[in-house]
């Protein structure tokens, strides 16, 4: 006699057991997911991450450098005009600064190339304009008669050497991970979204609601 309530207290049992594991369902929220999946495709749009717009200040920051102290330099060996004309117009390359400041400019245009405008999620354009930049300068070092030439003669070589270095570190340790990480963050927020709606259908409307038309007498 005591069967039907024990099976009806099993079953009372079994649903209060099932009923975190439906808690945990429902707490998915598919606003949040939606909102962040908004938000990375808002990023997108934007064409360049905070990042990258970093590495390309940074980058452009190198040039205007290398050029200030290149004024500079001009300056101190007797005047703009006419250390200009003896360091391009005759250049000489165991006494002349100017190959560096070309080397700053061309650090700048391959690397604005490659990570501004073709936004590429690589290395190997930083790993090419720091290969270059290193030889070149030790080459220009061991050569050269720059150390007998000042102050100068040390600055602008180790300044460069050692903001290309700066770039190479910047774009492989910070720029490269911190994208990568966001977009497999992306990915995990959109396949989170897909699962969640299909667990959370939409609300009906008021039209899929409808009562079932009356039986026959006697069915």
């Amino acid at each position: 006699m005591n069967r039907v309530p024990d099976d009806a207290e099993r079953a009372h049992s079994s649903s209060v057991e099932s009923c975190p594991s439906l808690r945990d369902v429902h707490s998915i929220n598919p606003a949040q997911l939606v909102a962040r999946i908004e938000s990375y495709e808002g990023r997108e749009k934007k064409g360049i991450s905070d990042v990258r717009r970093t590495f390309c200040l940074f980058v452009t920051f190198d040039l205007l450098f290398i050029t200030l102290l290149w004024i500079i330099e001009l300056n101190v060996k007797g005047g703009i005009e006419t250390t200009l004309k003896k360091e391009v117009l005759h250049y000489d390359y165991s006494s002349s600064y100017f190959d560096i400041f070309l080397l700053a400019v061309f650090r700048f245009k391959v690397l604005i190339l490659a990570y501004a405008v073709c936004r590429l999620r690589h290395w190997w354009a930083i790993a090419f304009t720091t290969a270059v930049t290193s030889a070149f300068l030790l080459a220009k070092v061991i050569i050269s008669q720059l150390f007998s030439q000042g102050a100068f003669g040390y600055v602008l070589p180790i300044i460069s050497f050692i903001l290309a270095w700066i770039e190479t570190w910047f774009l492989d340790f910070k720029v490269l991970p911190q994208e990568a990480e966001e977009e497999n963050r992306f990915l995990i927020a959109q396949d989170a979204s897909e699962r969640a709606a299909l667990l959370h259908p939409g609300v009906f409307s008021d039209g899929q609601f409808y009562s079932p038309p009356e039986s026959a007498a006697g069915n």
